[in-house]
């Protein structure tokens, strides 16, 4: 290893370290919304994003026409497809007061996203997670947690 190779594994430990040490969350604090994107975790933060805007269309920008949404504890369908979509989040959207996501955790695993999430509607907070998984660069399916 030559003095060039060791200097890199410094500083990349040392930042790596920081980080941690301060939890620090670097990728959700960097602003990457400029960037047109279409990763896994790209699409997801930009659902994200739209949801806690409460724009539908660009809610559903990154979602297969084809979406399907399950709950998971039952392994039901819950809706599919884009229509079904727009019609429940739209009137989410509308009838919510106080709509917000927190995203608490996340995990990237290849082409599937873990997110806990704290949701507020209106006065009432819950914890639930989302599982997305993504095909064709597009989220194809998810599957709610609570």
């Amino acid at each position: 290893m030559n003095k060039y190779h060791l200097t890199v594994i410094v500083i990349i430990s040392y930042f790596s370290l920081t980080a941690q040490n301060n939890n620090i969350d670097v990728e959700n604090k960097l602003d990457t919304t400029h960037l047109l994107s279409d990763l896994p975790i790209d699409l997801v933060k930009k659902q994200l994003k739209a949801y806690n805007s409460r724009n539908i269309e660009s809610f559903l920008e990154p979602y297969d026409d084809d979406v399907e949404a399950y709950i998971h504890s039952t392994n039901k369908l819950a809706f599919k497809g884009k229509d079904a979509m727009r019609k429940v989040y739209s009137e989410i959207f509308e009838n919510t007061p106080n709509l917000h996501c927190e995203l608490i955790n996340r995990i990237v695993q290849g082409n599937t996203i873990i997110d806990k999430e704290r949701v507020q509607f209106g006065e009432k907070i819950i914890e639930a997670v989302a599982i997305y998984y993504i095909e064709n660069k597009k989220i194809k399916k998810i599957y709610f947690v609570n």
